[in-house]
């Protein structure tokens, strides 16, 4: 099914290292947006940000050629590509360290009106917070294109309060929350700008808020878990190109969320089976 829908990932492109296999994966949140959305469906997919020089770099951009995503507004600069490792334990990812975004954490991605041009030509842009990204936010808003933000699982209150104005739709993890809280913080999220604040919650599924109302999303049964990595980018990036799918078509605001909460969560449960956040490993030596 193909959705009328364009969408931007603006920010991080990393290789996931499995440690205990020895294996490298594609992967960082702009980047993952941008190929699910293109898996899910959506017309048109780019990934805008900074890749090294190092094979890892390579093996980031040759995997997203092949998931034919549009490339035209990346750079290239001499220096480390963004890097992190990890390890899987009982079907879960475990973090354990990182090069800090490498050279693309060193040199940000400035948008000039060239670049702002191009941008006007989505109908979301995403990006998060390892894309450091934030300073170009008020820009993208201005351009008049709907900013979704990751917030992850470590975004302090002060975080929220100097970002959240700047963006549309907030995503952000609440595995160990209980639903009350979650609650609670989702509306505190709304209050400050977003018109939509979903809170991922693992195998519990999810719980949004829109302003006016709750949803709640159970987790779909995954039937062979590989790792969650990318489970929680996977749902936003399905649910936003359905929702806004959804919207274009004149669909309720109510019926667009439950549908495509519903939709995204079966995404998600395909892409736990997935090795890596979608594929493409290859052997790495140290």
């Amino acid at each position: 099914m193909t959705y009328p829908v364009k969408v931007l990932g603006f920010g991080d492109n990393v290789v996931d290292k499995y440690e205990h296999l020895k294996m490298m994966y594609p992967g960082g949140n702009a980047v993952n947006f941008a190929v699910y959305a293109k898996q899910f469906g959506a017309e048109r997919s780019a990934y805008m940000g900074i890749f090294g020089s190092d094979k890892e770099a390579e093996h980031v951009i040759a995997s997203l050629e092949a998931e034919q995503i549009e490339l035209v507004k990346c750079l290239q600069v001499i220096g480390e590509n963004g890097c992190s490792k990890n390890t899987v334990i009982n079907g879960d990812r475990v973090f354990l360290e990182s090069n800090e975004g490498g050279i693309r954490g060193d040199m940000r991605y400035a948008l000039n009106r060239f670049d702002l041009e191009y941008i006007r030509q989505f109908d979301v842009v995403h990006t998060g917070n390892y894309c450091f990204t934030e300073r170009e936010l008020p820009k993208i808003k201005a351009a008049g294109v709907p900013v979704s933000f990751d917030f992850s699982d470590d975004s302090e209150d002060a975080y929220f309060e100097a970002v959240a104005p700047w963006v549309t739709y907030a995503f952000l993890s609440c595995s160990d929350l209980e639903e009350a809280k979650i609650r609670e913080k989702l509306k505190w999220i709304a209050s400050l700008g977003p018109a939509f604040a979903c809170a991922s919650r693992g195998a519990e599924g999810c719980i949004a808020y829109d302003g006016n109302r709750y949803y709640v999303q159970p987790a779909m049964p995954v039937e062979k878990m590989a790792d969650t990595m990318g489970a929680g980018d996977s749902l936003l990036t399905s649910f936003l190109v359905g929702y806004l799918s959804a919207k274009k078509a004149g669909q309720s605001n109510d019926t667009a969320i439950t549908a495509s909460l519903e939709a995204a969560a079966v995404f998600a449960s395909r892409i736990c089976g997935i090795d890596g956040a979608w594929g493409y490993g290859v052997h790495y030596d140290d």
